[in-house]
């Protein structure tokens, strides 16, 4: 069982229930985008409006998604037996996103055709990633087209679309026009800071902000474990985890990927099943944005390794939170992994997540008032 949002986290909405649309990437078979996507629909109903995902359709898009989910490793093929494994995982989120609240379906083309909102919220993810392989471009994610009273973000990313590039005046125009901004990570705060002169709100990832993922109730494992979440982790980093791990006499479990280096493999596990895993871990492995988050929020001790696609997300957020001790490289001693996986998470981090909390729910009583 889930929790439900209470007062602290979901203080009531003033005025007039508003008719929101969510505007993310909920059809990504990837845990953290499920879970941001109904983290932030559900801590927005909490509060009496009525939230839907805007359900934008491409069949194309969809299946190169698809596609992605049955061969993650490439250029590294999976066998047999582990696509079999991914298309069991692949049905399991489809099933938990049909079970989402979403509007009527619309091209992902044509924003116009969405059903009228009251508000738009465009986010959280890399809804603002210019490189990204599928979605980067589409004016939908910007706000072209969508016929709302207001339109703003939440926890939007560039993801790995670097701060150094910056963005043309197409791309200015459009943030220019959105109604107000704030985004997840530092990266991306400069982005918008240099295009529009003015600073945007830094707020947590939806995961963070509304707990809906971490269990109200944790069965203990039947046997400890720890938790790895992410995949092509060098091999040098592997054989330092298992260093680590093998004289404690802990089980590594790999979720959601193959990784030979772990002693189980856990290819198939829906979205429920894994935030159960994380709270019943010992400590978290991953080299996921979201992997940090999961350990973030159920207070695990986790080992993030460096990777230089991911290192805007990964390095902002341990840095918001004072965590960066927590990210690892392959050829750190023994003593560094040990050090972030055998003590309790530090209290100053958990600190620092209800500070920002506060911070971000100032920003969106601001655009629901």
């Amino acid at each position: 069982m889930f929790r439900e949002l209470d007062d602290e986290s979901s203080p009531g909405g003033s005025g007039k229930p508003l008719k929101i649309g969510v505007l993310t990437f909920h059809r990504c078979i990837n845990y953290g985008s499920y879970w941001q996507a109904r983290s932030l629909v559900e801590g927005l109903a909490a509060r009496g409006h009525d939230v839907v995902l805007l359900d934008y359709a491409d069949p194309q898009t969809d299946r190169i998604e698809w596609r992605c989910a049955m061969q993650p490793l490439l250029p590294r093929r999976s066998s047999r037996e582990d696509v079999r494994s991914y298309g069991r995982k692949t049905r399991a989120f489809q099933q938990a996103i049909a079970e989402l609240p979403v509007s009527n379906p619309f091209p992902l083309r044509e924003p116009a055709a969405m059903e009228p909102r009251d508000l738009v919220v465009i986010g959280s993810d890399e809804v603002w990633n210019l490189t990204h392989p599928w979605y980067g471009g589409y004016e939908l994610f910007w706000g072209g087209g969508i016929p709302a009273r207001r339109v703003v973000s939440y926890a939007a990313s560039f993801g790995n679309y670097d701060a150094d590039a910056g963005i043309d005046g197409r791309w200015t125009n459009r943030l220019r026009r959105l109604d107000a901004i704030s985004v997840r990570d530092d990266n991306s705060r400069r982005l918008v800071s240099t295009a529009l002169d003015r600073e945007p709100a830094l707020v947590l990832d939806p995961v963070l902000q509304f707990p809906i993922a971490r269990p109200s109730r944790v069965e203990p494992a039947g046997e400890p474990f720890v938790a790895v979440y992410g995949h092509s982790f060098s091999a040098g980093f592997g054989d330092a985890v298992r260093r680590w791990a093998e004289p404690r006499g802990l089980k590594l479990v790999s979720i959601g990927y193959r990784n030979d280096w772990a002693d189980e493999q856990r290819l198939d596990v829906d979205p429920l099943e894994f935030a159960r895993m994380i709270a019943q871990s010992s400590a978290v492995v991953t080299n996921f944005f979201h992997g940090c988050v999961f350990a973030l929020l159920n207070e695990k001790p986790f080992a993030c390794a460096i990777t230089p696609y991911r290192m805007n997300k990964v390095r902002d957020l341990t840095r918001a939170l004072g965590a960066e001790a927590h990210l690892l490289r392959e050829d750190d001693p023994p003593e560094r992994f040990a050090a972030v996986l055998d003590a309790p998470l530090d209290p100053a981090i958990t600190a620092a997540i209800v500070r920002m909390r506060a911070a971000s729910e100032e920003y969106l009583q601001s655009v629901l008032a």
